[in-house]
């Protein structure tokens, strides 16, 4: 029988057999899915497992090929996300959509499908900011906002469209570990109303600590359905990757060699309105060393990350030094010929040419290092040693790919992330700074390039590890460092290092407090 709107049973969205095919490639194959009213369900997946696609899908952005989904037990189709938003759904993406110059309440009134008054959006605002415990300043300008301030606008423009069904994607990315408490708390709050969250991360543990049930997917295809709350971090990653994921192993680190990496006294004025200004950083890493710099985006980690690469030259050639050399005032290329390697946070058209094949991109950023490798005497190019390169990383980094020798944007973005990632530690470089390692990565994916990060180390190279993942961060390195307003706090060696210490100095406390016991610092 079907179900109707009074049947209290009926789930509250229902996929039925959803099919999306993208030309050889079935991004989604016949995949069913169920949620029910007042719960938080998880949707799981490696990267390229087709969670992207099934909610675009749900969110009316994509079509499918086949397939139905049911609302409150009655066929929708949802041709538009205006169309998914006037059912009752709402969604709140990883990368945010908002404009910089402009205030909360502007931003917010720009997403409304039904125009409203200035005035009737700044106080609804105001009123949901209050109820769900999510303070935002309407008035405030974005590009003043810290990144959880911004993700707080996001979700209150989602709430103004009073949804059933809210879909979150990688909520905690970007949070510290204090503002990730307070997002459950309101999750819960939700929940309890009788809302709905379709609760998408890579991050299993705050899975089980909030979700009620779970849908897997692999490949395209569902291949789990379970309790979280019953299933242990690696059970969970087992059935994503159809696999055991090996874990990582961090020994020791030998004892304290020379410093590879050095940076003094690097200040840097804001390039343009919405930039951070760096203060007086200073920092050292040293051979056989994982440093890490923990930080909510936007605190001036992009900033130092241009400054110590060489997209930003310094003033003073002292300012960076490489094996002890002078850096400051060398390019890109220059500190790559000193035997460093750089990885970029955007991996998709600034670590990546999005047009240019894996080898091509491969030679972009090696003719330099490896001309005698990659060009003949007469500056020849040697395509099928370049080729045999490509190829040799992505095996090393089991990157998955539908040819040969795809463009860029072609793979997935966690397939393109080790491939970027392989094709650094393929240099085995001495010197390596890698910003946001694992952005997005699934969990296999996430412990290979660990792993490979640990190990360029261990074989003595200094490693400097920017990520606003706390978890990676405690798992990898011997010393975490917290970006904060454009100022780097005094590392924190590990084995003293906690997430409250560390979550502190993200939420703003006085660097200082870094090298000081926990019980001053709180």
């Amino acid at each position: 029988m079907q179900a109707t709107l009074e049947d209290p049973v009926a789930p509250l969205l229902e996929a039925r057999g959803l099919t999306k095919i993208f030309g050889t490639l079935r991004a989604c194959d016949q995949v069913d899915l169920k949620i029910s009213r007042g719960e938080i369900h998880a949707l799981l997946g490696e990267n390229g497992a087709g969670k992207s696609t099934l909610v675009k899908m749900l969110f009316g952005a994509l079509e499918p090929a086949e397939g139905v989904i049911l609302w409150q037990g009655k066929p929708a189709a949802i041709s538009s996300p205006r169309e998914a938003r006037r059912l009752g759904i709402g969604m709140v993406f990883q990368h945010f959509s908002l404009f910089d110059a402009l205030t909360a309440a502007e931003n917010i009134m720009l997403s409304l499908d039904d125009p409203a008054p200035a005035s009737a959006v700044t106080t609804r605002a105001r009123e949901l900011s209050k109820a769900y415990g999510l303070p935002i300043d309407p008035d405030a300008h974005v590009g003043d906002l810290s990144v959880g301030e911004r993700q707080r606008i996001e979700i209150i423009r989602c709430l103004l469209q009073n949804p059933e069904l809210i879909i979150l994607d990688e909520p905690t990315s970007v949070l510290t570990p204090q503002e990730a408490d307070k997002l459950f708390e309101t999750l819960e709050k939700l929940k309890l109303e009788g809302r709905s969250i379709l609760y998408i991360s890579h991050r299993l543990e705050e899975v089980k600590r909030i979700c009620d049930r779970a849908t897997v997917l692999r490949q395209g295809r569902v291949v789990a359905e379970c309790d979280p709350r019953k299933e242990t971090a690696s059970s969970l990653a087992r059935m994503m990757v159809g696999d055991e994921v090996q874990p990582v192993v961090r020994d020791k680190p030998a004892a304290q060699r020379e410093v590879l990496l050095e940076v003094s006294n690097l200040s840097r004025k804001a390039s343009h309105p919405f930039a951070v200004p760096l203060s007086g950083i200073n920092l050292s890493v040293h051979a056989g060393e994982i440093l890490g710099i923990a930080g909510v985006a936007g605190n001036g980690q992009g900033e130092l990350f241009e400054a110590v690469s060489g997209e930003v030259i310094q003033d003073r050639p002292d300012t960076v030094r490489i094996r002890g050399k002078d850096a400051g005032k060398l390019d890109i290329s220059g500190r790559r010929l000193m035997g460093a390697a750089f990885v970029p946070e955007e991996r998709l058209g600034h670590a990546a040419a999005p047009a240019m094949t894996l080898s091509q991109n491969l030679l972009l950023s090696r003719y330099r290092t490896d001309a005698r490798a990659f060009l003949s005497r007469f500056g020849i190019i040697r395509n099928g040693l370049v080729a045999q390169a490509a190829k040799r990383i992505s095996a090393a980094m089991d990157v998955r790919k539908s040819a040969e020798d795809p463009e860029a944007s072609a793979l997935s973005g966690g397939n393109l992330q080790k491939f970027v990632i392989g094709r650094e530690l393929d240099r085995q470089p001495l010197v390596m700074i890698v910003n946001q390692p694992t952005w997005g990565v699934d969990a296999g994916a996430a412990a290979r390039i660990r792993q490979g990060l640990i190990d360029l180390a261990r074989n003595g190279s200094a490693v400097l590890v920017i990520s606003q993942d706390l978890d990676e961060l405690f798992e990898i390195c011997d010393a975490i460092a917290v970006m904060h307003g454009g100022s780097l706090s005094a590392p924190i060696p590990i084995a003293e290092a906690t997430y409250e210490k560390v979550g502190l100095l993200m939420g703003g406390a006085e660097p200082g407090h870094a090298a000081t016991p926990l019980a001053e610092a709180v």
